[in-house]
This record gives C-alpha cells, sequence and structure tokens, in this order.
C-alpha cells in the first residue's frame, strides 16, 4: 500500500539527491521521476484503452426506475462502443438483459457482483508512469459516506486492477473518482466537500487529504473549490462543477437560477478560477456552462429535487464527447455549439440520460476508462 507516509519518505530522498544532482539542473521530482518512473493521472482527453461500464441498477434502490436505468446505460455503453471498447460488469442473472441493451459489438461482459451503477466512484482510478507502467488507485469507496449500500460495489476498483493487469495501489484515503479532475500535466481540481469530509476522511486535515492526492495522482498543484456538503448524496463532486479541457482550459459549472443552491455555489466557483493559476502557472481561460432552465417534462423530474441536469458532467472518449440533453432545445444547442469550438476534431454525441439524472448522476459519473499506457 502506497500511503502518504512512505510519500513523505520518498520526498526527503528525493531532496537529498537532489543535492548531487544540482549541477545538472534537475529538479527534486525531475529526479524521482529519473529514479523511479513517476505515477501521474493522464488528461481524460488522451488516448483511452477501453471505457467501463456497471450495469447493475436494481429495484431495491431505483424502484419504478429501473428499467428506464438500464435502458439509458446500454444507450451510453453503444455510444461510447463506436469509439472504443466497453467492459460492462453486469449480474449473472442479467447477462443476457444487459447484452440486450449494451450490445455486443466492441463489448466485452464481465460478471461479479454489484450494488449499482456508479463506475466512476466504484472503479480504478488509473495512473501512469514515465515508463509506460499502468497503475490503478482504490479509494475505498464507502457509499459517499455510508448513505448507501456499497460492499460489493467496495470491490469493483481491485477487480478493475486485476483485470486490467495494473499495478494495484490502495490508498489511506476514502474518496471517489467522480470528485477528481485532473489536467495531465499536474493540476488537480477537487471540491473540500467531498474529500475534507468527516464521512470520508475523520481526522484527516486538509494539508493531509491534499498530499495524499499529489502523491497517489501525481500532482503538482490542487485548486480547492469549496463544494457543498448534505445536498447531494456526493457531497458535490468537482465533475458537475469544473472539468478540464486541457491543461490551461477549464468548463465551470454557471448555475443561473437564483432558486437553486448551486447559484452561490457555482458563482464562488467561478471567482476562485478566475483568479487560479495552474500548476506551471499559467491564468486560467474559464468557459462556462449552465444547466438547462426548461427541461423536458418527465416522470424523472417531476417533483424529484435529486434531478442531475448538468451538462458539464460529459464523458470524453477517442474521438467522440458523450454528452447529455434534457429537451431544452435552446440550452441543449449551447451545450452542443460549446463542447464542439472546445473540442474541434471530436463528434459530438448527445443523449437522452434523464433516467441517470432521476439518481442524481450523468455520464460521466457512470463511466470509467483506462488510458492507453
Amino acid at each position: 500500500m502506497s500511503t502518504r507516509r512512505e510519500f513523505i519518505k520518498q520526498v526527503s530522498v528525493v531532496a537529498g539527491a537532489s543535492a548531487a544532482f544540482i549541477g545538472l539542473g534537475l529538479s527534486p521530482m525531475q529526479v524521482l521521476a529519473a529514479s523511479e518512473g513517476r505515477w501521474f493521472m493522464p488528461d481524460e482527453g488522451d488516448k483511452h484503452e477501453r471505457a467501463y461500464i456497471a450495469f447493475g441498477a436494481q429495484d431495491a434502490i431505483w424502484e419504478d426506475f429501473t428499467a428506464d436505468v438500464q435502458a439509458a446505460l446500454g444507450r451510453v455503453a453503444r455510444a461510447i462502443a463506436r469509439y472504443e471498447p466497453v467492459t460492462v460488469f453486469c449480474r449473472q442473472s442479467e447477462r443476457n438483459l444487459a447484452e440486450k441493451h449494451c450490445g455486443s459489438s466492441n463489448v466485452t461482459y464481465v460478471i461479479t457482483a454489484l450494488d449499482d451503477i456508479w463506475m466512476r466512484d466504484i472503479g480504478a482510478n488509473f495512473v501512469i508512469d514515465d515508463r509506460g507502467g499502468l497503475g490503478a488507485v482504490d479509494f475505498n469507496f464507502n457509499g459517499w459516506g455510508d448513505k448507501q449500500q456499497h460492499t460489493k460495489d467496495a470491490k469493483i476498483a481491485k477487480r478493475v486492477a486485476s483485470d486490467s493487469q495494473a499495478t494495484y495501489m490502495r490508498s489511506e484515503l476514502v474518496g471517489e473518482g467522480g470528485g477528481i479532475e485532473v489536467d495531465g500535466h499536474g493540476t488537480g481540481i477537487m471540491t473540500e466537500s467531498s474529500w475534507i469530509n468527516a464521512n470520508r476522511n475523520p481526522d484527516w486535515s486538509k494539508s493531509e487529504v491534499e498530499e495524499e492526492l499529489k502523491a497517489q495522482l501525481g500532482l503538482r498543484k490542487i485548486i480547492w473549490l469549496p463544494g457543498i456538503k448534505g445536498k447531494d448524496i456526493t457531497d458535490a463532486h468537482v465533475d458537475f462543477y469544473a472539468r478540464f479541457v486541457k491543461p490551461g482550459v477549464v468548463i465551470a459549472n454557471l448555475d443561473t437560477d437564483p432558486e437553486s443552491y448551486d447559484h452561490k455555489v457555482t458563482l464562488a466557483h467561478l471567482e476562485i478560477l478566475k483568479n487560479a493559476t495552474d500548476a506551471d502557472g499559467r491564468k486560467l481561460q474559464i468557459h462556462t456552462m449552465s444547466p438547462p432552465l426548461n427541461p423536458r417534462k418527465s416522470k424523472f423530474n417531476k417533483g424529484n429535487p435529486d434531478f442531475a441536469a448538468g451538462y458539464i458532467n460529459y464523458f470524453v472518449v477517442n474521438g467522440a464527447i458523450i454528452a447529455p440533453e434534457f429537451g431544452d432545445k435552446v440550452a441543449d444547442k449551447k451545450a452542443l455549439d460549446l463542447l464542439t469550438s472546445l473540442y474541434p476534431g471530436r463528434k459530438i454525441e448527445q443523449l437522452n440520460i434523464d433516467a441517470i439524472a432521476a439518481g442524481g448522476g450523468g455520464i460521466h459519473c457512470v463511466t470509467s476508462h483506462q488510458p492507453q499506457a
């Protein structure tokens, strides 16, 4: 297990070694990379080996929406499979149903026990090193602070690491993949509400959390957004608030509805991001993306405070962006146009994922990916 104490030890060794290499002009991190190989999380837009989905909706959680969620997962899987291989985790009893929805072209099925569908949070957080190795970090999924059953899902990260033949690394931190956003060049964006939270990491200080995240993900700087605790099951994952398009360029969620609890939160986040610099000292170029004000009316959002109508929760795949649409023609078009301009050369595919949004998540939440090492 790689721990923050081991990282401190590594840095101490490197600090001593750097004195010997000062004549060569090498920094301590360059010495570490040259001597041991440095793990780091690449940008989501870099080449993928494959994507992952958990076909795990069950009546105990989704009730009358279960079949609709399964259909929505199928639309997501089929869209991704047009651009890269997809591995679908499913229960033995639902193997045929999973294939009916997700298809067979460019899709592989893996039988396993599951609690739910949130692959981004339960899967491995892949890192690569300077020598082309593949690592998988497990952040000890605990159901977002024991808010939901998670015994089976807590084992998925290790299973993914094993199936992908990645080096398995278990952190001491508790957290989720949806709480991580990186540019692949040493900068991360995180929300304090999801990481520095007693329901996940009691007795950890902000500096200790930051130190461990930097060690596990190869980061040099973390831009902290406050987020907001207790308003959604994740305690405000960053993938609903800010996304790197590429180093130095960020899309930020701007909720324009003054009645929404997210209105003030997103304004505060925007101010932080506008004044932030990345790990290389660059000011960030910020673009904003707002939720739909008039989404289509359906059983999924009628009287449902958990309905997550956020365009920012898209998934970058090889050659495409898999993004949501919510039936608001004006807002859907604005999101499409912005993504088209920021991701030239990629096809933008917008999908109806209202059933998934009904549970407080989106396309990014139900997917994860393995980078090409």
